[in-house]
Protein backbone atom coordinates (compact mmCIF):
# COMPACT_ATOMS: atom_id res chain seq x y z
CA UNK A 1 0.00 0.00 0.00
CA UNK A 2 1.16 3.43 -0.69
CA UNK A 3 2.54 5.01 2.40
CA UNK A 4 0.07 7.56 4.06
CA UNK A 5 -3.00 5.23 2.76
CA UNK A 6 -2.33 2.76 5.62
CA UNK A 7 -5.32 1.46 7.28
CA UNK A 8 -4.87 -0.61 10.57
CA UNK A 9 -7.19 -3.27 12.27
CA UNK A 10 -9.43 -1.58 15.12
CA UNK A 11 -9.50 -2.67 18.68
CA UNK A 12 -11.55 -5.22 20.09
CA UNK A 13 -12.40 -2.55 23.12
CA UNK A 14 -16.17 -2.86 24.12
CA UNK A 15 -17.29 -0.19 26.45
CA UNK A 16 -19.08 -1.44 29.43
CA UNK A 17 -21.64 1.50 29.71
CA UNK A 18 -23.51 1.95 32.64
CA UNK A 19 -26.77 3.22 31.05
CA UNK A 20 -29.02 3.14 28.28
CA UNK A 21 -29.90 6.93 28.46
CA UNK A 22 -26.85 8.99 29.19
CA UNK A 23 -28.95 12.39 28.30
CA UNK A 24 -32.31 12.72 28.98
CA UNK A 25 -34.48 15.20 27.05
CA UNK A 26 -37.89 16.52 27.81
CA UNK A 27 -39.97 19.91 26.82
CA UNK A 28 -41.67 21.78 29.51
CA UNK A 29 -43.55 25.02 28.42
CA UNK A 30 -41.79 25.29 25.44
CA UNK A 31 -38.13 25.02 26.52
CA UNK A 32 -36.21 21.72 25.52
CA UNK A 33 -33.99 20.40 29.04
CA UNK A 34 -31.07 18.20 27.76
CA UNK A 35 -29.31 16.76 30.89
CA UNK A 36 -26.39 14.78 30.97
CA UNK A 37 -27.29 11.43 32.85
CA UNK A 38 -23.57 9.91 34.18
CA UNK A 39 -23.95 11.66 38.16
CA UNK A 40 -21.99 8.41 38.72
CA UNK A 41 -19.14 9.30 37.27
CA UNK A 42 -19.77 12.88 37.49
CA UNK A 43 -21.21 13.15 33.66
CA UNK A 44 -17.62 12.45 32.03
CA UNK A 45 -18.25 12.96 28.60
CA UNK A 46 -17.82 9.82 25.98
CA UNK A 47 -18.62 9.16 22.53
CA UNK A 48 -21.94 7.56 23.89
CA UNK A 49 -23.18 10.82 25.86
CA UNK A 50 -22.08 13.05 23.08
CA UNK A 51 -23.55 11.81 20.19
CA UNK A 52 -26.80 11.43 22.21
CA UNK A 53 -26.42 15.26 23.54
CA UNK A 54 -26.15 15.38 19.30
CA UNK A 55 -29.45 13.91 19.15
CA UNK A 56 -31.10 15.41 21.57
CA UNK A 57 -30.03 18.90 20.25
CA UNK A 58 -31.35 18.24 16.80
CA UNK A 59 -34.04 17.22 18.47
CA UNK A 60 -35.10 20.17 19.89
CA UNK A 61 -34.46 22.48 16.86
CA UNK A 62 -36.31 20.08 14.77
CA UNK A 63 -39.39 20.78 17.00
CA UNK A 64 -41.26 24.24 16.12
CA UNK A 65 -42.85 24.00 20.05
CA UNK A 66 -39.57 24.08 21.52
CA UNK A 67 -38.65 27.95 21.47
CA UNK A 68 -35.22 27.52 23.84
CA UNK A 69 -32.64 24.77 24.93
CA UNK A 70 -31.58 24.08 28.62
CA UNK A 71 -28.29 22.00 29.09
CA UNK A 72 -27.72 20.52 32.52
CA UNK A 73 -25.41 17.92 34.21
CA UNK A 74 -27.41 15.81 36.82
CA UNK A 75 -25.99 15.28 40.39
CA UNK A 76 -23.35 17.54 42.34
CA UNK A 77 -21.27 18.68 39.19
CA UNK A 78 -22.40 19.68 35.67
CA UNK A 79 -19.25 18.15 33.59
CA UNK A 80 -15.80 16.73 34.84
CA UNK A 81 -15.06 16.52 31.31
CA UNK A 82 -14.04 14.41 28.59
CA UNK A 83 -13.89 10.53 29.70
CA UNK A 84 -10.83 9.18 29.98
CA UNK A 85 -10.58 6.38 32.56
CA UNK A 86 -14.37 5.11 33.50
CA UNK A 87 -15.84 1.60 32.05
CA UNK A 88 -17.82 3.37 29.32
CA UNK A 89 -14.53 5.27 27.58
CA UNK A 90 -14.90 4.34 24.05
CA UNK A 91 -12.18 5.88 22.46
CA UNK A 92 -11.70 2.79 19.73
CA UNK A 93 -15.74 2.35 19.51
CA UNK A 94 -17.33 3.46 15.72
CA UNK A 95 -20.33 6.01 15.77
CA UNK A 96 -22.08 6.77 12.69
CA UNK A 97 -20.49 10.41 12.07
CA UNK A 98 -22.92 13.22 12.08
CA UNK A 99 -20.20 15.49 9.70
CA UNK A 100 -18.36 14.71 6.37
CA UNK A 101 -15.18 12.80 8.22
CA UNK A 102 -14.35 9.49 8.03
CA UNK A 103 -14.22 6.53 10.70
CA UNK A 104 -11.08 6.50 12.90
CA UNK A 105 -11.20 3.54 14.11
CA UNK A 106 -8.96 2.00 11.28
CA UNK A 107 -6.32 4.77 11.31
CA UNK A 108 -3.19 4.53 12.21
CA UNK A 109 -1.12 6.18 15.69
CA UNK A 110 -2.36 10.12 15.78
CA UNK A 111 -4.34 9.81 12.97
CA UNK A 112 -6.77 8.37 14.88
CA UNK A 113 -7.11 10.60 17.66
CA UNK A 114 -7.08 13.73 15.28
CA UNK A 115 -10.10 11.91 13.24
CA UNK A 116 -12.06 11.38 15.91
CA UNK A 117 -11.95 14.81 18.27
CA UNK A 118 -12.35 16.65 14.57
CA UNK A 119 -16.08 15.13 15.12
CA UNK A 120 -16.32 14.58 18.35
CA UNK A 121 -14.85 17.65 20.14
CA UNK A 122 -14.54 20.51 17.28
CA UNK A 123 -17.00 19.72 15.17
CA UNK A 124 -19.71 18.63 17.43
CA UNK A 125 -19.13 21.97 19.59
CA UNK A 126 -19.33 24.12 16.28
CA UNK A 127 -22.40 22.68 15.00
CA UNK A 128 -24.28 23.11 18.55
CA UNK A 129 -22.69 26.42 18.73
CA UNK A 130 -24.97 27.46 15.78
CA UNK A 131 -28.18 26.11 16.49
CA UNK A 132 -30.74 28.44 15.78
CA UNK A 133 -32.63 28.45 19.10
CA UNK A 134 -31.32 30.51 22.30
CA UNK A 135 -29.43 27.70 24.67
CA UNK A 136 -28.50 27.97 28.35
CA UNK A 137 -25.95 26.56 30.24
CA UNK A 138 -27.12 25.83 33.76
CA UNK A 139 -23.70 24.84 35.42
CA UNK A 140 -23.29 23.47 39.39
CA UNK A 141 -20.61 22.22 40.84
CA UNK A 142 -17.63 21.40 38.55
CA UNK A 143 -17.00 22.59 34.82
CA UNK A 144 -13.68 21.04 34.18
CA UNK A 145 -11.81 20.95 30.88
CA UNK A 146 -14.37 19.07 28.08
CA UNK A 147 -16.94 20.76 30.85
CA UNK A 148 -16.17 24.32 29.18
CA UNK A 149 -16.57 23.25 25.98
CA UNK A 150 -20.18 22.39 26.39
CA UNK A 151 -21.07 25.33 28.70
CA UNK A 152 -18.98 28.01 26.24
CA UNK A 153 -20.88 26.68 23.21
CA UNK A 154 -24.16 27.79 24.74
CA UNK A 155 -25.78 31.75 24.42
CA UNK A 156 -26.10 31.85 28.17
CA UNK A 157 -24.42 30.76 31.28
CA UNK A 158 -25.93 30.49 34.71
CA UNK A 159 -23.97 28.90 37.20
CA UNK A 160 -24.45 28.09 41.16
CA UNK A 161 -22.74 29.83 44.04
CA UNK A 162 -20.72 26.42 44.37
CA UNK A 163 -19.81 26.29 40.92
CA UNK A 164 -16.17 26.33 39.67
CA UNK A 165 -14.75 26.54 35.93
CA UNK A 166 -11.16 24.73 35.40
CA UNK A 167 -8.82 23.66 32.34
CA UNK A 168 -5.85 21.69 33.79
CA UNK A 169 -4.44 19.87 30.93
CA UNK A 170 -1.53 22.25 30.59
CA UNK A 171 0.08 21.36 34.03
CA UNK A 172 -1.44 17.29 33.54
CA UNK A 173 -0.64 16.92 30.27
CA UNK A 174 1.32 19.37 28.14
CA UNK A 175 -1.34 19.77 26.36
CA UNK A 176 -2.75 24.03 25.21
CA UNK A 177 -5.84 23.74 26.06
CA UNK A 178 -9.22 21.88 25.51
CA UNK A 179 -9.87 21.35 21.99
CA UNK A 180 -13.05 23.70 21.38
CA UNK A 181 -10.08 26.76 22.07
CA UNK A 182 -12.66 29.46 23.03
CA UNK A 183 -10.20 30.90 26.27
CA UNK A 184 -9.02 34.07 25.01
CA UNK A 185 -12.20 35.17 23.53
CA UNK A 186 -14.20 34.38 26.79
CA UNK A 187 -11.41 35.59 29.10
CA UNK A 188 -9.11 38.31 28.60
CA UNK A 189 -6.25 37.33 27.33
CA UNK A 190 -3.76 37.72 30.33
CA UNK A 191 -6.52 35.88 32.50
CA UNK A 192 -6.63 33.18 29.54
CA UNK A 193 -2.96 32.43 30.46
CA UNK A 194 -3.42 32.34 34.20
CA UNK A 195 -6.33 29.81 33.36
CA UNK A 196 -4.41 27.70 31.38
CA UNK A 197 -1.32 28.06 32.73
CA UNK A 198 -1.65 27.57 36.45
CA UNK A 199 -4.85 25.16 35.63
CA UNK A 200 -6.37 26.52 39.04
CA UNK A 201 -9.93 26.61 39.76
CA UNK A 202 -12.00 29.99 38.84
CA UNK A 203 -15.02 30.84 40.86
CA UNK A 204 -18.34 31.37 39.52
CA UNK A 205 -18.15 34.98 40.97
CA UNK A 206 -15.01 35.32 39.20
CA UNK A 207 -16.21 34.09 35.78
CA UNK A 208 -19.70 36.14 36.56
CA UNK A 209 -16.71 39.13 36.62
CA UNK A 210 -14.64 38.93 33.80
CA UNK A 211 -18.02 38.16 31.64
CA UNK A 212 -17.82 34.12 31.18
CA UNK A 213 -20.92 33.79 33.28
CA UNK A 214 -24.09 35.79 33.09
CA UNK A 215 -25.95 35.15 36.17
CA UNK A 216 -24.89 33.38 39.55
CA UNK A 217 -27.57 32.49 41.89
CA UNK A 218 -27.63 30.12 44.94
CA UNK A 219 -27.44 26.52 43.84
CA UNK A 220 -31.40 25.61 45.62
CA UNK A 221 -32.17 28.80 43.26
CA UNK A 222 -30.01 27.46 40.08
CA UNK A 223 -33.29 25.60 38.40
CA UNK A 224 -35.57 28.11 38.94
CA UNK A 225 -33.19 31.25 37.53
CA UNK A 226 -32.53 29.12 35.06
CA UNK A 227 -36.12 28.16 33.72
CA UNK A 228 -37.30 31.59 33.87
CA UNK A 229 -34.86 33.37 31.55
CA UNK A 230 -35.20 30.06 29.42
CA UNK A 231 -39.01 31.13 29.42
CA UNK A 232 -37.99 34.27 28.37
CA UNK A 233 -36.00 33.26 25.29
CA UNK A 234 -38.66 31.01 24.20
CA UNK A 235 -41.42 33.41 24.21
CA UNK A 236 -39.52 35.72 21.92
CA UNK A 237 -39.52 36.31 18.21
CA UNK A 238 -37.82 32.94 16.87
CA UNK A 239 -36.49 34.78 13.57
CA UNK A 240 -35.13 37.61 15.80
CA UNK A 241 -33.04 34.97 18.32
CA UNK A 242 -31.78 33.53 15.40
CA UNK A 243 -30.63 36.26 13.79
CA UNK A 244 -28.98 37.96 16.95
CA UNK A 245 -27.16 34.29 17.84
CA UNK A 246 -25.66 34.79 14.07
CA UNK A 247 -25.14 38.77 14.39
CA UNK A 248 -22.74 38.06 17.49
CA UNK A 249 -21.54 35.16 16.40
CA UNK A 250 -20.86 36.97 13.54
CA UNK A 251 -18.33 39.58 15.15
CA UNK A 252 -15.97 36.75 16.86
CA UNK A 253 -15.64 34.70 13.68
CA UNK A 254 -14.57 38.71 12.07
CA UNK A 255 -12.51 38.42 15.31
CA UNK A 256 -10.16 35.35 14.26
CA UNK A 257 -12.37 32.27 16.32
CA UNK A 258 -12.52 29.84 13.87
CA UNK A 259 -9.34 30.37 12.73
CA UNK A 260 -8.01 30.65 15.97
CA UNK A 261 -9.47 26.93 16.90
CA UNK A 262 -8.02 25.72 13.79
CA UNK A 263 -5.00 26.64 14.87
CA UNK A 264 -4.95 25.60 18.25
CA UNK A 265 -6.48 22.61 17.24
CA UNK A 266 -3.22 21.81 15.64
CA UNK A 267 -0.98 22.46 18.67
CA UNK A 268 -3.30 20.08 20.73
CA UNK A 269 -2.69 17.12 18.45
CA UNK A 270 1.33 17.97 18.34
CA UNK A 271 1.10 17.87 22.15
CA UNK A 272 -1.05 14.46 21.76
CA UNK A 273 2.03 13.21 19.63
CA UNK A 274 4.61 14.03 21.83
CA UNK A 275 2.97 12.27 24.45
CA UNK A 276 2.82 9.59 22.28
CA UNK A 277 6.38 9.68 21.75
CA UNK A 278 8.13 10.49 25.46
CA UNK A 279 5.03 8.79 27.75
CA UNK A 280 3.83 5.94 25.01
CA UNK A 281 0.55 7.50 25.58
CA UNK A 282 -1.54 10.28 24.26
CA UNK A 283 -2.67 12.13 27.96
CA UNK A 284 1.12 11.67 29.10
CA UNK A 285 -0.50 8.85 31.73
CA UNK A 286 -3.03 10.82 33.33
CA UNK A 287 -6.38 8.65 34.36
CA UNK A 288 -9.20 9.60 35.78
CA UNK A 289 -8.15 8.84 39.36
CA UNK A 290 -4.84 10.77 39.23
CA UNK A 291 -6.86 13.62 37.49
CA UNK A 292 -9.28 13.80 39.88
CA UNK A 293 -5.96 13.89 42.82
CA UNK A 294 -4.18 16.01 40.65
CA UNK A 295 -7.81 18.54 41.05
CA UNK A 296 -8.17 18.54 44.19
CA UNK A 297 -4.49 19.46 45.11
CA UNK A 298 -4.73 22.31 42.83
CA UNK A 299 -8.21 22.94 44.35
CA UNK A 300 -7.52 26.72 45.17
CA UNK A 301 -9.81 29.04 43.85
CA UNK A 302 -8.83 31.82 41.45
Amino acid sequence: MTKGRELVEPLDATPEYETAEPVRYEVIDGVAWITMNRPGFNNAQNGQMTYALDDAFNRAVQDDSVGAIVLAGEGKHFSAGHDIGTPGRDLHHEFDKRLMIGPHTNKPAAELLYTREQEQYLGMCRRWRDIPKPTIAMVQGACIAGGLMLAWVCDLIVASEDAFFQDPVVPMMGIPGVEYFAHAYELPPRVAKEFLLLGERMSASRAYNFGMVNKVVPREELREATAAWAAKLAGAPRLGNWLTKQAVNHVEELRGKRSAMDAVFHMHHFAHAQNDLVYGNSIAGVSGKSAAAANKQRGGEG
